[in-house]
């Protein structure tokens, strides 16, 4: 049976260590790239919005996302509230960039380590932080709360890939998979799209890290599912914009052609995206020419493992409710070896 990295590290004491050195992080905030210095341990907000009590929008036992994290009872997903980036065409913008409403979600890391437990108790296989990158710290002083207490589910850590190297390596052993978006290749088209200057020098960095952790094998249990590695999402969007093939070069290159990419059709115009002239590239859906353009960078990129989604049901994945146990991913590549 597969046991979580953080169980050795509570053991040793050194998970102790590496959350009270995070929260250091915390007095002039350095948790992300954007290093606004804010003084969080005085509930002063940083950049984000977020002070020192994390914002969780909800917790829930989630189909959404690939069948090797969902399975059968589902993953189970802490959504947090606001967010380092501010993409244009957020599907949870509400969550994410409502920051006055979200505030009144604030919760105790106590209630956060409770949380965690009673994901367990229903029976989801997992611990998935969506969008975790500016409340690492007390992300990780829940697992070690819950830890103390018998919470045994691997950490999945589901980011925007906008995060600080000194934080990925703190969380080195605490989280057991990793699942960042890879969202552009080009930096003005992420200062466009999601305000912050840097994003592929800042992404890339991260990935390296994470990678450097967790190499390109993955490890699957007895049940079929995903218990450690790394799987890169990339979310396919209209007129180019994502840089697709530059980034799938960029992985085979500098990282391995081994390392699983989850290849994503499921994008549609929401938030400001939708009816804002200056968005106008993403006022729309891909077309099919699209999609099986950014198929063919998998491939001429040897990029052999990962999974993919089918374009003609995508659309299902990206609007449901929480509870519809329908994915249009489909596992295209033996990434088991």
């Amino acid at each position: 049976m597969y046991e979580p990295g953080y169980i050795g590290l509570l053991e040793s004491g050194e998970l102790q260590e590496r959350v009270e050195r995070l929260f250091a992080l915390l007095a002039s905030c350095t948790v992300c790239p954007r290093n606004c210095g804010n003084d969080r341990l005085a509930n002063v907000l940083a950049s984000c919005a977020s002070g020192l009590d994390p914002v969780v929008s909800s917790y829930t036992a989630h189909f959404g996302e690939e069948p090797v994290l969902s399975g059968t009872r589902g993953a189970g997903n802490v959504f947090f509230g606001n967010c380092n980036l501010r993409c244009v065409y957020c599907q949870n913008w509400q969550i994410s960039q409502d920051w006055k409403t979200q505030r009144t979600n604030e919760v105790s890391v106590e209630r956060l380590a409770e949380m965690l437990l009673e994901l367990q108790d229903r029976g989801c296989h997992n611990i998935g932080f969506v969008s975790p990158t500016h409340y690492a710290p007390q992300m990780a002083k829940s697992v070690l709360l819950a830890a103390r207490v018998g919470l045994r589910l691997p950490i999945v850590y589901n980011t925007n890939a906008y995060d600080s190297v000194e934080v990925l390596r703190l969380l080195d052993g605490i989280v057991d998979v990793y699942l960042p978006d890879f969202k552009y290749a080009d930096a003005s088209v992420g200062w466009l799209f999601s305000k912050v200057p840097d994003y592929p020098e800042r992404s890339r960095e991260a990935l390296m890290e994470m990678y450097r952790q967790k190499g390109s094998s993955v490890v699957y249990g007895e049940d079929g599912l995903l218990k450690s590695g790394l799987l890169v999402r990339m979310l396919v969007l209209p007129n180019g914009v994502a840089g697709i093939g530059e980034s799938l070069a960029w992985i085979a290159e500098t990282l391995s052609p081994r390392v699983a990419v989850s290849l994503m059709a499921q994008y549609y115009p929401i938030h400001r995206a939708a009816n804002d002239a200056r968005y106008s590239a993403l006022s729309r859906e891909i077309t099919a020419g699209e999609w099986e353009e950014a198929l063919a960078s998998l491939e001429a990129n040897g990029l052999e493992n990962g999974i993919q989604q089918e374009l003609s049901t995508a659309d299902r994945y990206y609007r449901p409710d929480f509870t519809n146990r329908e994915t249009p991913f489909r596992d295209v590549r033996d990434f088991t070896s």
